[in-house]
């Protein structure tokens, strides 16, 4: 099932996400894991296309209205608190701000992204506690269960920190709809490797699941070894063609979340065909019309 499927049969209408900015910011930005985050990640920690950061809640949701309004003037929203790990900080500050965005109108859910290393216990109760009046999606980013990919991309968290939070999640938090992001293209990782992240994600008892290319932006590690030539990008063809293995493994009631992504063009070095929207939107279809 696609997300749009998804969230059509539960909410009776059309749903976009809207990124906000929850003030957080990363164990491995902060000093308390490390300094320099993950290599693929922006200053901005994954959160390019979220509003003024200094807004409030409420005035982050209007601006990021406005962004989409001509693709969804009559539709509902899913406040998508993106950048960094938003469940990192003061539980009961962060409650608050996702409180203070399922009370609008328009938004009918908030998903959530964050580490596995940033779920516990309490999270879990506050997560759950939130499941009770709105839809709720925390979606954890994995990349790779390949251990040794992890620590190359400098993650500074195991699978086994994954699972435990996968655990601690079903025991607590059962409502919650649970998406893992993983990532193609990684450097040095094997066909086989991808797809045996798919195959463990998948055997962890997720919901939904998030696929993209990797892709290259300035002022990052990754940008250092991509202009030393120490890995290539995957080429579109590249790519779909592990998609379409990689959909084989996954089981229809897991909800396809993304198959594809990008970052800012300005920011973005490589791979450029994930900017041709037309062309990677047919292909995509065209996987989907056999899944």
């Amino acid at each position: 099932m696609t997300v749009n499927q998804f969230y059509r049969e539960k909410f009776r209408c059309k749903v976009y996400k809207i990124s906000l900015d929850s003030g957080c910011t990363c164990p491995n930005r902060d000093g308390t894991k490390g300094f320099s985050g993950c290599i693929f990640c922006s200053s901005n920690g994954s959160g390019d296309f979220v509003p003024e950061k200094n807004l409030d809640i409420e005035s982050q949701i209007e601006e990021a209205k406005k962004i989409i309004h001509d693709k969804n003037k009559n539709g509902k929203f899913i406040a998508y608190f993106q950048n960094f790990s938003n469940t990192y900080g003061n539980i009961d500050e962060l409650y608050s701000k996702w409180k203070i965005a399922s009370a609008s109108p328009s938004v009918v859910g908030i998903s959530i992204a964050t580490r596995p290393d940033c779920i516990d216990e309490k999270i879990a109760l506050k997560l759950n506690e939130l499941s009770k009046n709105t839809f709720v999606q925390l979606e954890l980013g994995l990349q790779t269960s390949d251990e040794q990919t992890g620590k190359l991309i400098n993650r500074k968290y195991s699978n086994s920190d994954y699972l435990k939070a996968l655990k601690i999640l079903k025991n607590i938090s059962p409502n919650v709809h649970t998406v893992v992001h993983l990532i193609f293209g990684l450097p040095f990782e094997t066909e086989k490797q991808m797809l045996d992240s798919v195959d463990f994600v998948v055997k962890s008892k997720i919901d939904g699941i998030k696929i993209c290319v990797l892709y290259v932006l300035k002022n990052t590690k990754l940008e250092e070894m991509y202009l030393k030539n120490e890995f290539k990008v995957l080429e579109m063809d590249e790519y779909f063609e592990l998609l379409s293995k990689a959909l084989k493994i996954i089981p229809k009631n897991v909800v396809l979340h993304r198959l594809t992504g990008d970052g800012p063009k300005s920011l973005t070095l490589a791979p450029k065909w994930i900017f041709d929207k037309k062309k990677v939107l047919t292909k995509i279809n065209s996987l989907l019309d056999n899944f």
